[in-house]
């Protein structure tokens, strides 16, 4: 399970939960990505690509959290453990021609990138401008 299973629990439906109200999804494969382009039509999601090791990646995560403000019905949350899905990191950077940095935020929405940021710059990002 390594880092990212003890960083989340699972809940009942499948998706991952942390302490925050954010109601993450574990992005851990390629053809999820396809389900990210094909909900982005009826409702905004988000990728929040995040390293297990880096002090910066955990203090953008915890800033980030902090400031979530959403309902769960407004928007997809997926969250990607970099070390432990690198190809996924890779095939985000291709599909959706964003240049792949960590830590990272993506908002999309009608199949492409509406907005993008990474580290203190998603901060910036105000989510209920995409919902």
């Amino acid at each position: 399970m390594g880092l990212f299973g003890n960083f989340f629990s699972k809940n009942n439906n499948g998706n991952t939960d942390e302490s925050s109200n954010i109601p993450w999804v574990s992005l851990e494969n390629i053809t999820q990505l396809d389900k990210v382009v094909e909900n982005s039509k009826s409702r905004p999601q988000a990728i929040f690509k995040h390293s297990t090791t880096c002090g910066v990646s955990r203090m953008v995560l915890n800033m980030f959290k902090s400031s979530y403000s959403l309902e769960p019905s407004q928007m997809d949350f997926y969250f990607l453990d970099l070390h432990a899905y690198r190809a996924v990191s890779n095939a985000i950077a291709d599909r959706f021609e964003v240049m792949h940095q960590s830590p990272q935020l993506l908002i999309i929405k009608n199949g492409v990138v509406v907005a993008h940021s990474s580290h203190g710059g998603i901060s910036e990002i105000k989510l209920e401008k995409y919902v």
